[in-house]
């Protein structure tokens, strides 16, 4: 062999590690958005879980708000049925925001709401489920915030040369879409459960 077939050689090796690395790095940021995006899932579930139970204790006291009793349950729902259907970085994480902050404007009716029974602020369940409904939305809050920042590292190296002529070619045709809120100053500030 020729010292010239021995440089191609080394060359053409060199480009192919350096092409696996692309690929290696793609999977392993598209894969850190996607647990962080499991880790929102995990706490939005929490929270969908507890509210039924904090709407429970409410009824008790509060027997002529059933609206807005209702309007709770109704948007816990339809925000917990669209969490099944989202895939982290897809379109679907527009529909989700949205349902999320049809909840917390339900949620903060019912706040408001609340205020006018006493009875219920100093119920011992109450103030139970309200601080964990608040420590599941900082957490939500957390988890968001790492999500958003995983999707930004991966859409960056996706979007930098040389990973952007190989990043459709290896499975990653597009961005991946942050988690972002519409009222982003309404839901980054924790909610005020007063009771």
């Amino acid at each position: 062999m020729d010292v010239a077939t021995i440089v191609f050689l080394v060359i053409v090796l060199g480009a192919v590690f350096y092409v696996v690395s692309i690929y290696n790095t793609l999977v392993k940021l598209k894969n850190r958005f996607e647990n962080g995006f499991s880790q929102i899932e995990v706490q939005l579930k929490r929270r969908y879980d507890l509210i039924p139970n904090l709407v429970e204790v409410a009824k008790g006291y509060m027997q002529h708000e059933r609206e807005t009793l209702e309007a709770v349950i109704q948007a816990r729902n339809e925000a917990s049925a669209l969490l099944r259907g989202v895939a982290p970085g897809s379109g679907s994480m527009q529909q989700l925001a949205g349902a999320e902050n049809a909840l917390q404007g339900a949620l903060a009716r019912m706040n408001i709401v609340m205020e006018d029974y006493p009875d219920l602020k100093a119920n011992e369940n109450m103030l139970q489920l309200s601080e964990e409904l608040t420590t599941t939305e900082n957490r939500v809050a957390f988890a968001r915030q790492a999500f958003n920042d995983a999707v930004t590292e991966y859409n960056t190296y996706r979007q930098s040369f040389p990973p952007v002529l190989f990043a459709g070619t290896f499975g990653h045709p597009t961005d991946a879409s942050l988690l972002e809120f519409e009222d982003s100053a309404q839901i980054q500030a924790a909610p005020k459960v007063s009771f």
